[in-house]
């Protein structure tokens, strides 16, 4: 008994640190009289985008892009050049310090942050699964999904042969953070949810950049049929995978300092001219044409007129 205090004393503190977390005030929310974002037909602008998450320490300084619907833009760059927050201010998980982000004209901070966030899919390289069945992690965030949709999202993502293999296939618990599959397993699990979801704007966050060559093949040709008809963000380290992008937005230390399509970057010179040299004498990521630049062949073709 004399050591339960010691005991129980941590797991207090916690309870308090977790109910501090929930009584913040919510600085994110619905403004009055927000609106459902519907049907997206022209596409996503950035005007004058500014962000700091600290006062008089900027992250990221008058970004200005269009996106048309359907397009596919490649963000690239050295670490921590903004890239992850420029594409976290969209679904305003963070919200822009000045500046405006519009959809079809519309400032995003007028509608809904539920109907604008159910517009958006992301595969990142780190994915979130949770201590559950394969079937709940597919199908997260939706409601009486009917076996057959998620069967089918499973068979596009690639993922259907390796779930069948499991002890309980789609009833098979895949461990905290999804510890009882292979990287490239999560991934294409992960690629499954975004197939499910069907968003019309996806967000590749360096999303094969972790796996070893097999698994990154099944994801590339997973991936192929996902970007079909949606406004597609690549973030992306390997410059060989984004060749195929409509535009190549080039990023350091907050700013575009270069944009275009490959072909005219290279020709440019400047920093992306630098990376891809250093990626070609360097550890071979940017040999050979792989990853996203098969991913985005493998969209429909036609591309949209870019401002």
């Amino acid at each position: 008994m004399g050591k339960l205090p010691a005991i129980i004393q941590p797991g207090l503190v916690a309870s308090e640190r977790v109910f501090e977390f929930l009584d913040a005030p919510v600085e994110i929310r619905d403004q009055p009289g927000a609106r459902t974002l519907g049907v997206i037909r022209e596409g996503i602008q950035f005007n004058g985008v500014s962000f700091a998450y600290r006062p008089g320490e900027p992250v990221l300084n008058q970004i200005n892009f269009s996106a048309p619907v359907g397009s596919v833009t490649a963000l690239v760059g050295p670490s921590g050049a903004g890239k992850t927050t420029l594409v976290d201010l969209l679904g305003r998980f963070y919200e822009a310090t000045d500046g405006v982000i519009r959809i079809d004209g519309v400032d995003i901070r007028e509608f809904t942050l539920a109907s604008l966030r159910n517009k958006l899919g992301i595969v990142s390289q780190e994915t979130v699964l949770f201590h559950d069945t394969v079937r709940a992690n597919i199908a997260y965030g939706l409601d009486d999904v009917p076996d057959e949709d998620l069967h089918q999202a499973a068979r596009a993502a690639h993922a259907d042969g390796f779930i069948d293999r499991l002890p309980r296939g789609y009833d098979t618990v895949v461990g905290e953070r999804g510890t009882q599959l292979s990287g490239g397993q999560r991934q294409r699990i992960a690629i499954a949810r975004a197939i499910l979801r069907d968003p019309p704007i996806l967000i590749l966050d360096e999303a094969t950049s972790a796996l070893d060559s097999e698994s990154e093949r099944l994801v590339q040709v997973a991936m192929e049929r996902l970007l079909r008809g949606r406004t597609v963000f690549v973030i992306a380290h390997r410059l060989s995978t984004v060749q195929q992008a409509d535009q190549i937005l080039v990023m350091a230390e907050g700013e575009i300092v270069q944009r275009g399509t490959h072909a005219d970057l290279l020709a440019e010179g400047g920093l992306y001219r630098h990376l891809h040299d250093l990626q070609l004498s360097g550890d071979g990521d940017g040999a050979e044409a792989s990853g996203m630049g098969t991913m985005v062949r493998g969209r429909d073709e036609r591309r949209p007129t870019l401002p």
